[in-house]
This record gives C-alpha cells, sequence and structure tokens, in this order.
C-alpha cells in the first residue's frame, strides 16, 4: 500500500469518492494530474468547461484549510487555470474559480470549481457558483483569509 491509501484506511475515510478517484480506484478520467493534485470533469456542469481540482491527500473542506495550506490552494489554483487554458476557453478573465461553503459541499473532500465562461452559466449555477452565491467562496477570498486569518471564515 502507498502512504496515502494507508492513510486513508487509517483514517476510515477510504469510502470518500474523490479519494478513491486520486487513488486511481476509479474509471473517472483524469485530465491534468501531479504528485499532490488531480483534474477531472464536474459530473453536473455549471457550465460549458467545469472541472474539479482535488488534493490527493484527504482534506475535508476550505473550512479546515490552515496558513500552512496556502502553497497548496496556489497550486490547485494554477491547475484550474491551466486546465482553462488547455481546453482553449477563450477568455480567461470569464472565469469563477471556487469552492463551497460547508454545510454545502457535496462531497466532503477539499475540490476547487474551475468554471468557464461564468457569463454564460445558467440562473441556477449562477446561485451555485455566481458572485451572489451565499455558499461559494472564490479561490482569491479563500487565499486572502488564510493569509489574513490563518482561516476561512
Amino acid at each position: 500500500l502507498s502512504t496515502n491509501e494507508r492513510f486513508l484506511l487509517a483514517s476510515g475515510i477510504d469510502d470518500c469518492r474523490f479519494c478513491q478517484i486520486a487513488n486511481n480506484k476509479t474509471d473517472t478520467e483524469i485530465l491534468l494530474s501531479d504528485d499532490e493534485l488531480v483534474c477531472f470533469r464536474d459530473m453536473k456542469p455549471g457550465a460549458t468547461h467545469h472541472y474539479l481540482v482535488i488534493p490527493r491527500m484527504h482534506i475535508s473542506n476550505c473550512k479546515t484549510l490552515k496558513m500552512d495550506n496556502i502553497p497548496l490552494v496556489e497550486r490547485m489554483e494554477q491547475m484550474g487555470r491551466r486546465i482553462l487554458e488547455k481546453n482553449k476557453v477563450c477568455s480567461l478573465d470569464d472565469v469563477r474559480l471556487g469552492f463551497h461553503l460547508p454545510p454545502f459541499s457535496s462531497v466532503p473532500h477539499l475540490h476547487l470549481h474551475p468554471l468557464a465562461p461564468a457569463s454564460k452559466m445558467n440562473l441556477k449555477s449562477q446561485l451555485r457558483y455566481g458572485q451572489q452565491s451565499y455558499w461559494f467562496i472564490t479561490v482569491s477570498q479563500v487565499l486572502s483569509q488564510l493569509k489574513t486569518h490563518g482561516k476561512v471564515k
């Protein structure tokens, strides 16, 4: 067993859907990956381009992040932008990159939503991922709060 698999078993979270994807235990198509992160398509897309970037290590949600997770969040953002560029998203200014705030997270494993074009999202998607959403926080807000307060408020 890998260190990560031993960690998952020891943590009792081996039934986490995203941990299974990160450990290649599903047939989910991985679009980008490295030692720390995995990117794949969102099963219920809220925009023409809608992906998920997850850490291989199980982290519950953005509220459990601490100041020392800033580099991880920055790398998640970089991978999110990279998948949008790779898929030829015309305007990288017309994107939404962020996280759902608990308890509005469908899977209890940290995941970044890169979405584009943001201006073409339907009303339902605007409510879930838009600027007026009560349960969606942008990656820049998360980074700002981590740098200022050491946690996500």
